[in-house]
């Protein structure tokens, strides 16, 4: 299968964690036989600011990960879409991309292009903006992968595409695992933007207040945090050291002995059961997790991979605790690095996405014959 992938970025992480998952899919999709080819605008946003955040260099760490897989910059008024599809059996067009592409996709595909097309969404601007959501063409799409059920569901109720299938992210094993010889020299390592006051008063409960009141030795890594944030961090006794490019996030992880999973409101009110893409990641890499509030709705996880917290002060009990009791956070390692290892790595997606597409080519198929023997009987 030849397949085709337009995102924003897949060779920068930048406040964009579609790219950790991308970065993995098509890594498995590669080595399971298929080509796959990435298509990213040459001035996103995302590689912009992470030249200038890191420099080039940071860029080209993240290729080596892609060495499998044909990555293309392009500047869209002159991106031939024809040529760039040519050959594919499998389209793949990310939310972040313009509605000018995301439209003339779908137009090549209704004027009778023989690959499927999929419209990919990760985000809750088709709950929390819908006027942006509207001027998205996806009449010509065979369907879309949205990143949860919850999200499907809001896709089936307002007839947004023609079909919707749950694909949700996973952690890429190939990157996050345990490093179990190295030195834990934090009691906390956070790994999260501040984004747009999407999680403010969380970020001050369940991160900063509790890191005070133990007095932890606590790293927050992170991208977008104004002047005002990390005055409060730097206040408050927390080390802020900035944009971690994620293929080094791993040791990060590996040099704390706990983190925390800390959701934007947006998505626990509008889109339960979703996780961040951190949750995989973390319990991939062995590190013990606690989470302030949202509903696993979904089953995604375990009993026993991660500890769950109601407010502020429980979330300090359970630092507290965790910190002092190691064979707890063995436990949770355990059954953290089972569950992933059985159910969500990006392995499991690039073969659940095989079968999606099957799928859609065989009903296709049936169609298409049914199709004829109705022309055969007239």
């Amino acid at each position: 299968m030849k397949c085709v992938i337009f995102c924003h970025a897949v060779t920068s992480c930048w406040n964009n964690g579609n790219a950790h998952f991308l970065r993995g899919v098509t890594r498995e999709l590669a080595q399971l036989g298929h080509e796959v080819i990435v298509y990213e605008p040459e001035d996103g946003w995302s590689r912009l600011n992470a030249i200038s955040d890191g420099g080039e260099g940071a860029l080209q760490q993240a290729a080596l990960l892609l060495r499998d897989v044909g990555v293309r910059q392009y500047v869209e008024s002159e991106l031939d879409l024809d040529e760039a599809a040519a050959g594919a059996d499998l389209v793949i067009v990310h939310e972040w991309n313009t509605p000018e592409l995301i439209g003339r996709l779908g137009r090549i595909r209704a004027n009778g292009a023989s690959f499927r097309l999929l419209f990919h969404d990760t985000h809750h601007r088709a709950i929390t903006a819908p006027g942006e959501f509207a001027a998205f063409d996806l009449d010509g799409y065979d369907g879309a992968l949205v990143f949860g059920e919850a999200l499907r569901e809001v896709y089936l109720r307002r007839d947004l595409a023609h079909r919707v299938f749950t694909w949700h992210e996973a952690a890429d094993t190939a990157l996050f695992r345990p490093l179990p010889n190295v030195d834990k020299y934090w009691d906390l390592v956070w790994i999260g933007n501040w984004g747009d006051d999407e999680r403010s008063a969380e970020l001050r409960e369940f991160l900063i207040q509790p890191s005070l009141r133990l007095g932890l030795r606590a790293r927050v890594h992170g991208v977008r945090y104004p002047d005002s944030a990390r005055a409060i961090l730097g206040t408050y006794g927390l080390d802020y050291a900035g944009w971690l490019p994620n293929h080094d996030a791993p040791l990060a992880f590996a040099q704390g002995r706990l983190t925390v999973h800390i959701p934007r409101a947006p998505y626990v009110r509008a889109l339960p059961g979703i996780p961040t893409i951190r949750v995989f990641e973390a319990l991939a890499c062995g590190i013990p997790l606690i989470c302030s509030p949202w509903s696993d709705v979904e089953g995604l996880f375990r009993p026993g991979c991660y500890v769950g917290v109601s407010n502020g002060q429980e979330m300090g009990t359970a630092i507290f605790e965790l910190l002092h009791d190691e064979g707890r956070r063995a436990e949770l390692i355990e059954t953290g690095l089972g569950c992933i290892r059985d159910r969500h790595t990006c392995r499991h997606r690039a073969v659940e996405l095989i079968r999606i597409s099957e799928a859609i080519s065989a009903k296709a198929a049936n169609s298409q014959a049914q199709a004829d023997r109705e022309v055969a009987l007239q």
